[in-house]
């Protein structure tokens, strides 16, 4: 029998010994008859099943040992509480064995209904929960955004997409080149005030519920720049808009984290320089890590969605003169691109 149905054997074999306590205890009756069927899976070696047993549902955390620990998905979990986010209740967990049993936040993400109709009620929802988010003392055991993580992240674009992709490798001259625009990014992202950072605030990550929104996949969750987050939240991998709607949820944004005591830049041509620097780092990021999925994970289907994110970069480029070089960077790698 295959490793990953094993898993699912032993997962179905502790539902069963967790159930009964929790109906129990939430005087839910007696467990009844039940379904469990696969509700999402990512680009980790997590897998998420939704359980039903007549109304009631709930969702159930794979995360195998030792690719996964669920340790930081329980901790942040609990923070995010504390500030009034609608996250999972964690009914029962097995953190050695990787599984959780979580409340159900609903079916329905961000993604699967943003129109341009609600698009803006919608999103000041979003706005909304992370300010609370933002808001919280930074007092937690997490790790920080400091130059080697940012680094870690850039470089996945340089050794993966140009380097596997591309198959190109830099000359001396362009790694140069390479290493200036990529210290100008971090530098700017290290210069910015610092929140706690979700860094996947993203439409698949958030779920259309009630309190509106419920938030998920937060377990990589750092402190570091106050734009990560409200920019992944609008330069989406499956969903643009155009730059001018996007300026007027930032300036939303802007002025309500203002007015929480959020320590935002306090001139908001400041902030959305900062945000278009940050995005461009978080860009670069992505289309390396969709790099790696394909060609050390053989999951091509992510390089689909490169597109989108050179798209949001080239349009910053455009409005950022001092991103110029790394706008010839690209261009010559892009055009030396090897099979």
């Amino acid at each position: 029998m295959p490793d990953h149905d094993v898993r699912l054997e032993h997962l179905g074999q502790w539902l069963d010994e967790q159930l009964p306590t929790l109906f129990m205890n939430n005087g839910w009756g007696s467990v009844p008859a039940v379904t469990l069927t696969p509700a999402s899976s990512d680009a980790s070696f997590r897998r998420y099943f939704r359980w039903q047993g007549g109304e009631r549902t709930l969702v159930v955390m794979d995360a195998p040992p030792p690719h996964e620990n669920c340790q930081p998905f329980v901790d942040i979990d609990h923070l995010m509480a504390e500030a009034g986010l609608n996250v999972p209740v964690i009914h029962a967990q097995d953190i050695p064995r990787g599984f959780l049993l979580l409340s159900d936040l609903g079916r329905q993400t961000y993604l699967d209904v943003l129109s341009a109709d609600n698009a803006d009620e919608l999103f000041a929802d979003a706005i909304d929960a992370l300010v609370s988010l933002q808001r919280l003392p930074l007092d937690a055991s997490l790790p920080h955004y400091d130059d080697a993580l940012l680094r870690r992240e850039v470089e996945l674009f340089s050794q993966w997409y140009v380097g596997h992709e591309l198959n190109v490798v830099m000359t001396a001259e362009q790694q140069a080149r390479w290493q200036r625009v990529s210290q100008q990014l971090i530098d700017s992202a290290l210069a910015q005030p610092t929140v706690l950072v979700h860094r996947d605030y993203m439409p698949r990550n958030l779920m259309l519920s009630t309190p509106n929104p419920g938030v998920l996949d937060f377990q990589d969750a750092v402190y570091g720049p106050v734009t990560y987050d409200i920019t992944c939240l609008f330069k989406d991998a499956f969903i643009s808009w155009p730059q001018a709607q996007v300026e007027g949820w930032l300036h939303d944004y802007w002025r309500k984290a203002l007015a929480a005591g959020i320590a935002v830049q306090p001139d908001f041509a400041d902030f959305q320089r900062a945000s278009d620097l940050m995005g461009v780092q978080r860009h670069l990021k992505v289309i390396g890590i969709f790099a790696r999925i394909c060609h050390r994970d053989g999951k091509p289907r992510y390089l689909a969605d490169t597109p989108r994110f050179f798209a949001y970069i080239d349009e910053v480029i455009e409005r950022r003169p001092e991103l110029a070089e790394l706008g010839r960077l690209l261009a010559e790698l892009r055009a030396q691109a090897r099979p």
